[in-house]
């Protein structure tokens, strides 16, 4: 899959294309509604599928200091496309110029001097261009000026998360935010993820005889509430059952907010400095302050058979 950042690296000799455009933070599963059907599209006539996304996210530069927690930072999320079937990323950098861009300009400068899109493929409620003033119908009556049909997927698709509300990313920020990340994978329709660089920490961990990969976490990242989670760490392409820890660690009166992962019954890893990626799986308990640390080492051995359960059983 070729990766694009800007218009510029597209290739000038870029034919015609089916293309689908939004944040898709998270590329949940409806997110792949869309995508999956914009790949189908191309295939169907033959040419390529191309994702255009932004970053920043939108919103931190119409609305500096509003940029929501992110489900997945951009090359996750180009992954996750590429599994879809996708044959071209473009990120877009999201400027204060660019959000400038009336409507129409967007559609000439991007889909049809660019991209030459001969479809696109989007949701119902898309829109585009300066203060959010395009939708689907002007974008589908500019179609027929500069020759390219559009095709709206409902995306809206439910089940048991939040109570049978629409999935969205909100909608999944929120469960993630309230240590529900059952619920969020549900919507993701795979575990969260959070990734990041191990960093040295107290150690306490090593000292207690549970030594944490301590993870440095990306920008903005979508990090669950405080508490015990069941799940697993991917390190050097290695996927291992572990046992997280968010919080502040308040046993030893921390303040710094960290997340940290137990690689189970493994011996002798040695992760500083690597690039981790901790999927969570299950919620296990909450955060909390133990008498004594003969009862938080009983707290821990429990914490860690219930994730070894957890995770086996999945």
């Amino acid at each position: 899959m070729q990766r694009w950042r800007g218009l510029e690296d597209i290739p000038q000799d870029w034919g015609r294309s089916v293309v689908t455009i939004g944040s898709y933070d998270g590329v949940h599963r409806g997110h792949q509604l869309i995508i999956g059907r914009a790949v189908e599209r191309a295939r169907e006539l033959g040419i390529p599928s191309v994702v255009v996304t932004f970053d920043p996210h939108p919103s931190e530069v119409v609305r500096p200091g509003s940029h929501p927690p992110l489900l997945a930072p951009h090359h996750r999320r180009a992954e996750l496309m590429a599994e879809l079937g996708v044959d071209a990323v473009l990120i877009l950098p999201f400027t204060t110029e660019f959000s400038k861009l009336s409507p129409a300009d967007f559609i000439v400068k991007v889909l049809v001097d660019k991209l030459h899109a001969r479809a696109v493929i989007e949701g119902p409620n898309f829109r585009f261009g300066h203060k959010a003033a395009g939708n689907v119908a002007f974008l589908t009556e500019l179609g027929e000026t500069y020759d390219y049909e559009v095709e709206v997927v409902d995306l809206y698709v439910s089940g048991a998360a939040g109570g049978g509300e629409p999935f969205s990313s909100t909608l999944a920020r929120r469960l993630i935010a309230a240590g529900d990340v059952e619920g969020a994978n549900e919507i993701l329709g795979r575990p969260h993820r959070v990734e990041g660089v191990v960093v040295r920490g107290a150690q306490r961990g090593r000292e207690l005889g549970y030594p944490t990969a301590n993870v440095e976490t990306l920008p903005h990242t979508a990090i669950p509430a405080d508490g015990v989670y069941a799940g697993w760490l991917t390190a050097n392409g290695e996927r291992m059952p572990a046992a997280i820890s968010v919080g502040t660690n308040p046993q030893f009166d921390g303040t710094e907010r960290t997340v940290e992962a137990y690689a189970i019954d493994r011996v002798g890893l040695d992760l500083y400095g690597l690039h981790v990626a901790v999927d969570f799986l299950a919620y296990v308990r909450g955060q909390e302050k133990f008498e004594s640390i003969e009862a938080l080492l009983d707290a821990i051995a429990a914490d860690v058979k219930k994730c070894r359960e957890l995770t086996g059983a999945a």
